[in-house]
Parts: structure tokens; C-alpha cells; sequence
């Protein structure tokens, strides 16, 4: 489970990595600092399926609060989105630590 939890983490991470690559080339290029927020990258992968998860928020019981969370998560940028959770799921997946204490007689 924790290989899962970290190659999906990696590729999370990796992803927020190029997409940060991209908002920085852009800031470049417009002389001021420019991030592309989730709603503009969906629009450009997919915009049928913004719609269809909009469309299926609205049908919800707490339409208006899944809608209000959605609108604040679409205008997060987009490298945050990606990348906290995958730095989140990369940590859930390392390794426990185990920490070893030496008595002064054992250096």
C-alpha cells in the first residue's frame, strides 16, 4: 500500500512540477506573476466534464455547499491542487522511522 501511496504521490508531485513550469514561463512572458487556475486547465483538457460534474454537484442534497466548495477549489492554482496532495500522500506512503539511541558505552 505504501508503494501505491508513493508512486501516486510522485506522479502528483511531478505533475504540480510542470504546471509550475508553465505559470512561471507565462509569468516570464507577461512581465508579472500569472497562475493558471484549475477551472482555465480543466477548460483546456476537458470542458464537457466540468460540466458534467457541476451538473452533478447540483443534483446533491447540499447543492449549495458542494457548489461553493467547487467554485473555491476551481480557483486554486492549479500546481496547488495537484501538488499538496501529492506531497501528502508521498509522506502517508514513506517508510516509518525508527529511531535509535545509543548508551555512551556503545560508541
Amino acid at each position: 500500500m505504501r508503494l501505491i501511496l508513493r508512486i501516486l504521490g510522485t506522479w502528483l508531485i511531478g505533475l504540480a512540477l510542470v504546471l509550475l513550469v508553465v505559470d512561471g514561463t507565462k509569468s516570464l512572458a507577461a512581465n508579472a506573476v500569472v497562475f493558471t487556475s484549475l477551472a482555465d486547465l480543466w477548460m483546456q483538457v476537458h470542458p464537457p466534464s466540468l460540466d458534467a460534474v457541476a451538473g452533478f454537484f447540483e443534483s446533491r442534497f447540499f447543492a449549495a455547499l458542494l457548489d461553493a466548495a467547487l467554485k473555491a477549489v476551481l480557483d486554486y492554482p492549479a500546481f496547488a491542487v495537484f501538488g499538496l496532495p501529492g506531497i501528502a500522500l508521498a509522506l502517508a506512503g514513506r517508510a516509518p522511522r525508527r529511531e535509535r539511541f545509543l548508551r555512551q558505552d556503545q560508541i
